[in-house]
């Protein structure tokens, strides 16, 4: 079935949150998700990366990134030790506003940015998601729910009267 961008880069942010990943390693983690698919890269590497979670590329990657984006200068470069992970690597790298290339030399993962080029724009319109990697994401993303009970909504979860007016 096919999914509006938004819709899988949410879902997938949910998904990331209920394995164990922080706000913004997980909303990092969306966004490379749905440039991850846009490409045609395989879904497997999606799926494993959130199975490698509270450890793994959603956390790992944000963080290298940024480093090498605080280096300074035109291109700032960084290398990364994940180069089983080059599609996911590239995807997080797609998601960037600058022009990036991710490269294995050895065991590691060389990123390259180009600061003075724009990315170039992705055509993000309906996605296809396969039903198991939907379901998982699902599955995973239904953990930050607050469980439905007198309890919790005597704590003020769920919609109150005014929010449904």
């Amino acid at each position: 079935m096919t999914r509006s961008a938004n819709e899988v880069m949410v879902l997938a942010g949910k998904a990331a949150r209920g394995a164990g990943a922080p706000p913004a390693q997980a909303s990092e983690f969306g966004r490379a998700v749905v440039h991850h698919i846009c490409a045609g890269r395989d879904v497997r590497h999606v799926s494993g990366a959130l199975d490698a979670l509270p450890n793994g590329p959603i956390m790992d990657f944000p963080v290298a990134f940024t480093r090498v984006l605080e280096t300074g200068g035109p291109s700032p470069r960084g290398q990364v030790e994940a180069s089983a992970w080059l599609p996911l690597a590239q995807s997080y790298a797609d998601a960037l506003p600058f022009a990036a290339r991710v490269t294995v030399i050895g065991e590691v993962l060389d990123i390259i940015v180009d600061v003075q080029q724009p990315a170039a724009k992705a055509s993000l319109g309906r996605l296809t998601l396969p039903d198991t990697l939907f379901d998982k994401m699902n599955a995973l993303a239904a953990r930050i729910l607050v469980p439905e009970s007198d309890a919790s909504r005597r704590d003020g979860a769920g919609a109150g009267l005014t929010d449904n007016d």
